[in-house]
C-alpha cells in the first residue's frame, strides 16, 4: 500500500488480489449480542462449511431473487463470497453513521455484495494461487471486475448500482487506465467501497502474508488518500472503524433481517429462479476417518446425551476395549477406572468429559486411566466441548495422550515450582513468574526476528460483583477469567495473574491482528458463559492488545498494552483495543547514526527527518502514547514543536554504578509535498506528508559511554517510526553543537 504513491498502479490490483486470495479465512464474525430471528447464530457463522443457511437468510433478507448471483459466486469461491459480505456489513454500518439517504444506502448494500460476482469466471488457479499474482493474472482479475457489471447489467433495475459497481476499482486521482472519472465525479458509494474493501483484505489472513493490525491498516488507507481514495472519506473511515462496530453489525444484521421487506429487496431486480447449492463432504468423511483411525493418541466423541459413539483405534490400543463393544454406551468416568494424579476415583461430576459438556469450556488435565495390561497408565486428558453455528452444545471430544514416561520426574519438581510460580486461587502463573518471563520471552523474539503479543485484561464492574454477591462469588468469576485464558493458551504462551482481577497473556510468534482475535473470541465466550454463584448472569472483560515493536522494553510493551485497556473501559467495557504495529519493520536498519565532535568529551547532536502521510493532528495523537508509554517529561510543546526528557532502560548496564542512559529529544513538525509523475504521462501531482525533525542529545555531557548512547539512540528513533507509521529519510546529518547545560532552552538554537 505504502508503494501505491509510485506512478504504476500494482498496489490496488494487490489489494484486489487479496481479495480474491482469502485462502485462510475459516468464519465469518456476527454480531454477538443482537438477537436476530429464525436461528440466526449468535457467535460464528461458518462460510466454509455445508450448512450455510445462517448466510443464505441473510443474503437473501438483502438480495431477494437476486441471491441466487451470490450463491453462485459462493459455489466458485467461498473466500470472494465472504469478503463481499464483509464489505457489505462494513460499508452498511459506514453509510448509517454518515445518514446517508436510505436508497443510496441500500444500493451500496447491494453493490458491495455482489461487486465481485464476476470473480465466477476466473480460472481456478487464479483464484486458490497461495501468492501475489503476477501481471497477467492481475488482468484477468480487472476483466472479471468488469464481468461484474456485465453480469448485473442483465438483472439489476437501478443504474446507481451499475455505476457503484462499474466505478469500484477507479483510483480518486483518475490514474488508473479504463476510468474516465475522477475526484467526487466519481460515484459516492464506490470511493466508499474502494476503502472498505481495501481494508478488509489487509486486515485478512492471507496464505503469503498475515493480516495488518487495525492501526497499521489505517496508516496504509492515509497513504492511498488523494491517489487511490477519497481523502475526506479516509478521515471519516478511520474514525469509524475505531468505534464499537459489533453494535453497528448489530444494526446492519437485524434490519436485513428484521425490516427489509421481499417487495424492497426484490425492486432491484427482475425475478428469475434460484437454486440452492449443497455441497456433497462425502470425500471429505473419508479424510477424518483416515486421520482419527491413525491417531497414536485415544480419541472418544460422546454426545450431548452422554453417549459414544466414536472410540478410535488409539483408543483400543491404550485401554484393551473394542470399539465396537463401546459405540452406543453411557459414558461414565468409571468406564475407564479414570482417577486423578493422587489417585483419587473421579466422580461424574469431576469429569472432564461431563464438564466441557455442561461449561461448554475445554480443559487440559493430567489423570491416570487402567490400561489393558490392568497396569495405570498416565494421561494427559483433553477435553473439547464441540458447539453448532446457533450456541447449542452437541457433545465433547477427549483426547487422551500416553503421558506414562513423563511422569516420574514430573512428580519429583512439580511441587515445589508449582508453589513458587503459580497463583493458588487460579493455578497459572503469578507476578514474578511472569516479571521473569517477560524480559526473556522479548528478548528470545527480538533475536529470531518473529513477532510476540501481548494481551492484558480486567473484569467489568468486578467491585460491583465483590459488594452484591460477595468474595466468593468473585473468586469464581476470577477462576472463571483465568480457565478461558489458559484454554486458549498454545505452546510457548503464558498466562498470568498480574493482580486483583487483571490477567495477562503472551503469546508467542503472534502478530498485532491475530492476538487481538484470540482476545475477541475470549471476550465474546466470557459474556457467554452463566456463572451459577452470580445467579446465571454472565460476566464479561476489557481487553488491552498490543505487539512488540522496534525500540520496545518490557517496560513500554506493557503500559501500551494497559493504555489499550484504559481505552477499552473507557469506550464502554466489554471491548477489546489494539494498539501498536504502526509501521513496517520489514524496511531494514535505519540510516547509521553519526555524532558531532565539536567539543572534547561531547557526544554530538543526532538529527533525522522521518516522514509519514499520516495528517498532523493524528500525529498528535500519536506522540501522546509515545509519551505516556516511555513516561517521557515533557520540557516544551507548541502547535510546531515538541520537546521532551527521555530515559532509556533498555541497554544493559555494564557496572552496578552505570546509569540509564537519558536523553532530551526535539520534534519539529511540519507538513510538505513532494512531487511525483503521473502514471498516463499528463504531467505530476501533489502527494502531501508530514514531516517530523528529530533531534537527540544526551543529557550528561561527560557520559563517555560512545557505543551505548548510539545503540539507545537506535532505539528512540525506531520507536518514534513505530509509533508514528514513519519511516527514515535517506540522508541523515551531522549536527555539532557545543556544550550546553541541559534544558528545554538548549534546544532552541538547533532549530
Amino acid at each position: 500500500m505504502t508503494d501505491s504513491l509510485d506512478s504504476q498502479p500494482a498496489p490496488l490490483f494487490a489489494l484486489q488480489a487479496d481479495a480474491v486470495q482469502l485462502d485462510s479465512l475459516a468464519a465469518l464474525a456476527l454480531p454477538s449480542t443482537v438477537s436476530l430471528p429464525s436461528g440466526i447464530a449468535r457467535e460464528t457463522v461458518d462460510v466454509a462449511g455445508t450448512d450455510a443457511g445462517d448466510i443464505q437468510r441473510l443474503t437473501q433478507a438483502r438480495l431477494g431473487v437476486a441471491s441466487s448471483l451470490y450463491v453462485a459466486l459462493r459455489c466458485k469461491s467461498v473466500q470472494s463470497a465472504a469478503h463481499g459480505l464483509r464489505v457489505a456489513l462494513l460499508s452498511s454500518g459506514w453509510a448509517t453513521l454518515l445518514r446517508l439517504p436510505e436508497g443510496l444506502r441500500e444500493a451500496i448494500e447491494v453493490a458491495a455484495l455482489l461487486h465481485d460476482v464476476g470473480m465466477i469466471g476466473l480460472p481456478d488457479e487464479v483464484l486458490r494461487k497461495p501468492g501475489p499474482l503476477d501481471s497477467d493474472e492481475i488482468r484477468m482479475v480487472d476483466d472479471a471486475r468488469k464481468m461484474s457489471v456485465e453480469i448485473l447489467r442483465n438483472a439489476c433495475a437501478q443504474p446507481k448500482v451499475l455505476e457503484i459497481v462499474e466505478n469500484t476499482p477507479a483510483w480518486y486521482d483518475g490514474s488508473r487506465p479504463g476510468y474516465s472519472l475522477r475526484g467526487d465525479d466519481l460515484p459516492l458509494g464506490a470511493r466508499m467501497i474502494a476503502i472498505a474493501e481495501a481494508f478488509d483484505a489487509m486486515t485478512t489472513d492471507q496464505v503469503y502474508r498475515p493480516a495488518m493490525s487495525l492501526e497499521r491498516a489505517g496508516f496504509e488507507l492515509f497513504a492511498g488518500a488523494g491517489v487511490q481514495f477519497d481523502p475526506r472519506l479516509v478521515n471519516d473511515f478511520v474514525e469509524f472503524q475505531s468505534g464499537n462496530l459489533d453494535r453497528i453489525r448489530e444494526e446492519v444484521a437485524g434490519r436485513w433481517l428484521r425490516t427489509l421487506a421481499p417487495e424492497i429487496s426484490n425492486s432491484y431486480w427482475a425475478l428469475t429462479d434460484s437454486s440452492n447449492h449443497t455441497k456433497d463432504r462425502h470425500d471429505q468423511r473419508f479424510f477424518e476417518d483416515r486421520l482419527l483411525d491413525n491417531m497414536h493418541d485415544a480419541v472418544v466423541f460422546v454426545d450431548a446425551a452422554m453417549r459414544v459413539v466414536r472410540w478410535n483405534h488409539g483408543a483400543e490400543r491404550m485401554t484393551g476395549i473394542a470399539g465396537t463393544s463401546i459405540c452406543d454406551r453411557r459414558w461414565t468416568p468409571s468406564l475407564l477406572n479414570i482417577r486423578s494424579e493422587k489417585g483419587a476415583v473421579i466422580s461424574d461430576e469431576d469429569c472432564p468429559v461431563v464438564s466441557a459438556i455442561t461449561s461448554g469450556v475445554q480443559s487440559l488435565r493430567r489423570l491416570s486411566i487402567g490400561g489393558r495390561s490392568r497396569d495405570r497408565v498416565a494421561v494427559d486428558t483433553h477435553a473439547i466441548p464441540v458447539v453448532d453455528p446457533d450456541g447449542a452444545i452437541l457433545g465433547a471430544v477427549l483426547i487422551l495422550h500416553d503421558a506414562s514416561s513423563e511422569t516420574s520426574l514430573e512428580e519429583r519438581c512439580q511441587s515445589l515450582h508449582t508453589r513458587a510460580t503459580r497463583d493458588p486461587l487460579t493455578q497459572v502463573a503469578n507476578r514474578a513468574e511472569f516479571d521473569r518471563v517477560f524480559e526473556l520471552f522479548i528478548n528470545t523474539h527480538r533475536q529470531q526476528r518473529v513477532p510476540c503479543s501481548l494481551i492484558i485484561c480486567d473484569l467489568d464492574k468486578f467491585k460491583r460483583i465483590n459488594d452484591t454477591y460477595g468474595h466468593q462469588a468473585g473468586d469464581e468469576a476470577i477462576k472463571t477469567l483465568a480457565t478461558l485464558l489458559k484454554s486458549s493458551c498454545r505452546p510457548g504462551d503464558l498466562v498470568a495473574r498480574y493482580g486483583g482481577e487483571e490477567f495477562v497473556m503472551l503469546c508467542a510468534d503472534c502478530d498485532n491482528a491475530a492476538a487481538a482475535r484470540r482476545a475477541d473470541e475470549l471476550r465474546k465466550r466470557l459474556e457467554q458463559t452463566p456463572q451459577p454463584a452470580l445467579g446465571g448472569r454472565s460476566i464479561t472483560a476489557s481487553f488491552g492488545v498490543t505487539v512488540i515493536q522496534p525500540g520496545d522494553t518490557s517496560e513500554t510493551m506493557l503500559r501500551r498494552a494497559d493504555r489499550g485497556l484504559l481505552i477499552a473501559k473507557e469506550k464502554g467495557r466489554n471491548t477489546v483495543v489494539q494498539l501498536g504495529a504502526g509501521s513496517d519493520d520489514s524496511q531494514g536498519a535505519s540510516t547509521p547514526i553519526i555524532w558531532g565532535q565539536a567539543a572534547p568529551g561531547n557526544n554530538g547532536c543526532f538529527s533525522t527527518e522521518l516522514k509519514t502521510p499520516m495528517p498532523l493532528p493524528v500525529l498528535r495523537e500519536k506522540l501522546l502514547g509515545f509519551v505516556a508509554d516511555h513516561q517521557a517529561k515533557v520540557l516544551h510543546q507548541d502547535d510546531e514543536s515538541v520537546v521532551m526528557r527521555l530515559e532509556n532502560h533498555g541497554q544493559p548496564q555494564r557496572r552496578r554504578a552505570d546509569r540509564s542512559v537519558s536523553f532530551e529529544v526535539a520534534l519539529t513538525l511540519s507538513r510538505r509535498t513532494d512531487q511525483q509523475s503521473v502514471n498516463n504521462g499528463a504531467g505530476k501531482r501533489k502527494i502531501p506528508y508530514s514531516c517530523i525533525h528529530v533531534a537527540i542529545h544526551p543529557r550528561r555531557p561527560r557520559d563517555r559511554r560512545r557505543e551505548g548512547i548510539e545503540a539507545a539512540a537506535r532505539e528512540v528513533i525506531a520507536s518514534l517510526r513505530s509509533y508514528l507509521g514513519a519511516t527514515e529519510s535517506s540522508q541523515s546529518h551531522l549536527t555539532p553543537i557545543e556544550p550546553v547545560e541541559p534544558g528545554p532552552k538548549a534546544w532552541w538554537r538547533f532549530w
